[in-house]
């Protein structure tokens, strides 16, 4: 009998993204001539979706965890067939969970790229809004052929039914991973963040989220905070009951602090050039789901077996290396196979 592999099941955006690449990001009142505009696949839920399914392609034949999508397009777009749906079989992906809606367009992404690598991104939310109200019906989707191994979700469809999708499978034995980009203006509560076995931020989103939930926190520089600043900040989201916290810092690599005590930082990765770095946080989620549902679910691990976070979190970063030499968004992601 053939072993059953592990699925992760990623419920979130998809979007097209139009992307101008610039010397500089202009000033109010002034135009700029770019260098060029292209239009790709995107969304952070199909971008993470992508890096999840890419991750787990072991060899060009092999790919040894199922991925799952589960969103909302507008009905009849030919972005979904030209670009999203492409994008999405050729990296591993079911799209039986993707509903086109009625009335309703694709969500889109314009993203400026400046020479540096640094992106600004403006959002228009279309179908991941008016698609994705009701929780129940993404979490049948999410849940009809298996319970999933791995919930990867974001923030870019409604809060409401985020909260309720993250309570649901929080209680079960489903691990559940969220990166809330973007932060949701009204906050999340503390009630949420219980529900969360990863929570994956970068340094304005950890600030943010603590904002949100009360935590009274403080930094020197939110730009740069020291370890000192992040194991005080790792305390206060384990006190309202975050089990695992990892924080992005960039080129600085990522620290983490974990259900079983350990944390530390683990330093990122160098890289000749910086091309992009618009996919890079969804690589390295992408990346660490995947080494998460390799390990399994709560209830289906070996005797003993422990889930190394610092190991998982060094393989997220080689990925995300490799993602931001690459210019785009899903298309820079690599293969697991390509990544040392």
């Amino acid at each position: 009998m053939a072993q059953v592999k592990p699925l992760i099941s990623v419920i979130g955006s998809l979007n097209v993204d139009f992307v101008t690449l610039t010397p500089r990001v202009p000033a109010a009142g002034e135009t700029l001539t770019a260098r060029s505009m292209t239009v790709h696949a995107g969304g952070k839920g199909a971008n993470q979706a992508v890096a999840c399914g890419k991750a787990s392609w072991v060899t060009k034949d092999a790919q040894d965890v199922d991925v799952a999508m589960i969103g909302c397009v507008g009905k009849g777009d030919p972005y979904y067939a030209s670009l999203l749906k492409p994008t999405l079989e050729n990296s591993g992906v079911s799209m039986a969970g993707i509903e086109e809606i009625d009335g309703s367009q694709t969500g889109t992404a314009t993203i400026l790229v400046e020479d540096s690598g640094q992106n600004r991104i403006l959002f228009v939310p279309g179908a991941n809004f008016d698609g994705m109200q009701d929780s129940r019906k993404a979490i049948d989707l999410a849940t009809k052929t298996a319970e999933p191994t791995v919930l990867v979700m974001q923030g870019e469809i409604p809060r409401r039914p985020t909260f309720e999708i993250l309570e649901y499978f929080g209680s079960r034995s489903t691990q559940t991973i969220w990166n809330p980009a973007p932060v949701y203006d009204d906050g999340i509560p503390a009630r949420v963040l219980q529900h969360i076995d990863y929570l994956i931020v970068n340094e304005t989103e950890c600030l943010l989220l603590a904002k949100g939930a009360s935590m009274a926190i403080t930094v020197e520089d939110e730009d740069n905070m020291t370890s000192t600043e992040l194991e005080s900040i790792a305390k206060a989201y384990k006190k309202i009951g975050v089990k695992n916290l990892l924080v992005t810092l960039g080129a600085r690599g990522v620290f983490y602090s974990a259900a079983d005590g350990q944390q530390g930082l683990v330093a990122g990765l160098r890289v000749p050039k910086v091309v992009d770095t618009t996919a890079a946080g969804d690589t390295f989620v992408g990346f660490f789901a995947a080494a998460l549902a390799r390990y399994g679910s709560r209830n289906a691990t070996s005797a003993g077996a422990v889930f190394d976070v610092a190991v998982a979190v060094k393989r997220a970063n080689a990925g995300a290396a490799v993602t931001v030499q690459r210019p785009g968004a899903g298309e820079s992601i690599p293969f697991g196979y390509e990544v040392s």
